[in-house]
């Protein structure tokens, strides 16, 4: 009696090559983030500002919630964060752990920015 022979790989032989693709994916990931970083850098600069002072004026010169103000914002700009000092008068525009701008109202002269871009990773 003869018996059948089964060829098909073993399922621990195929979780080893998903990890291997899955590595070989989160190489290629940083190498393209190391390599536009400069570009990355300055796209997220850009951003945080824009959104502090869009934020800035749209919650105290137009007088609507901050949550409302997101709004305003142009479409890609969904990881920036936004936090209210209502003491001084001020927005903060965030991407967590990469840049931070703030934008403080002042009476007569609008939103300005209060300094300029911090970049959390040199």
């Amino acid at each position: 009696m003869a018996t059948a022979k089964n060829d098909s790989p073993a399922p621990t032989s195929k979780l080893r090559v998903a990890g291997y693709i899955l590595i070989l994916f989160l190489v290629i990931l940083g190498a393209v983030f190391a390599w536009n970083y400069n570009f990355i850098k300055g796209q997220l600069a850009v951003g945080t500002a824009y959104g502090a002072r869009v934020a800035c004026s749209c919650h105290y010169i137009g007088g609507r919630d901050i949550g409302d103000c997101r709004k305003d914002f142009e479409p890609g700009m969904e990881l920036i964060g936004l936090s209210v000092d209502d003491d001084n008068r001020q927005v903060t525009a965030s991407v967590p752990l990469l840049s931070s701008a703030t934008a403080e109202f002042r009476e007569g002269w609008g939103c300005i920015m209060t300094d300029t871009v911090k970049l959390d990773v040199d």
